[in-house]
């Protein structure tokens, strides 16, 4: 502590950083090291020139001093942007949800027609993956789905589930519905109540969100 000080108060915040650093991972209970930390971090924080290193810095000093930050997070998915977003990159948002030890030692393939803007895709999942290839329909899929995309748009969106989709007539299926409903079990709302410096206090704060819900952009331009 004394050291870290020291080379703080000399504005020697890498040094004094290497130093602290491991102080507080040693004794995560140790506010004083964390405190001193966090004043370390903002310092660095304030002088870097791209805001998702500067955010990193100062959103890790605010941890160290009051813990998890509780509240909602800003929504980046507005309705414009899922709008512009295109159907492949959707499913490989859902790819990238996808937990893949509750996908082990299961396979299925799913063929998906939006008929509104004449797009065809294969949703494929196998070793645990989830992939997707557009402009292609499997001729040994499980199951078929038919939707709009604009339609697909609103459960993208997050107001209305697919579930209702399919009660409306909105979305039609083909095949073994049963995949649909795996596909579902497998998918992840990302938890952002993780610690990124050590005794903060995890939280549960995994947002509510419908099954194929598109989840929130990181956003990293530091307003």
């Amino acid at each position: 502590m004394k050291k870290g000080k020291a080379l703080y108060d000399e504005g020697k915040y890498r040094h004094a950083q290497e130093i602290v650093n491991k102080l507080a991972y040693a004794e995560p209970q140790n506010q004083a090291a964390k405190d001193l930390l966090a004043d370390i971090f903002e310092q660095i924080g304030y002088q870097q020139e791209s805001p998702s290193v500067r955010n990193s810095f100062l959103g890790a000093a605010y941890e160290l001093r009051s813990g998890i930050p509780d509240g909602a997070s800003p929504k980046t998915a507005g309705p414009d942007m899922v709008r512009a977003m295109d159907t492949e990159l959707f499913l490989d948002f859902l790819g990238v949800r996808l937990d893949s030890k509750k996908a082990e030692g299961k396979a299925f393939k799913i063929n998906l027609s939006t008929p509104d803007n004449n797009e065809k895709f294969v949703l494929e999942l196998s070793n645990a993956t989830l992939t997707n290839i557009s402009g292609f329909q499997a001729k040994d899929a499980d199951l078929t789905i038919t939707i709009n995309r604009s339609d697909l748009e609103k459960t993208m969106m997050g107001e209305i589930k697919f579930d209702e989709q399919i009660k409306s007539g909105k979305a039609k299926l083909s095949g073994d519905s049963g995949v649909l409903e795996q596909l579902k079990t497998m998918m992840v709302h990302f938890d952002i109540g993780f610690e990124m410096m050590p005794g903060t206090g995890a939280k549960d704060l995994t947002p509510e969100q419908n099954d194929f819900e598109q989840e929130d952009i990181g956003d990293t331009a530091g307003g």
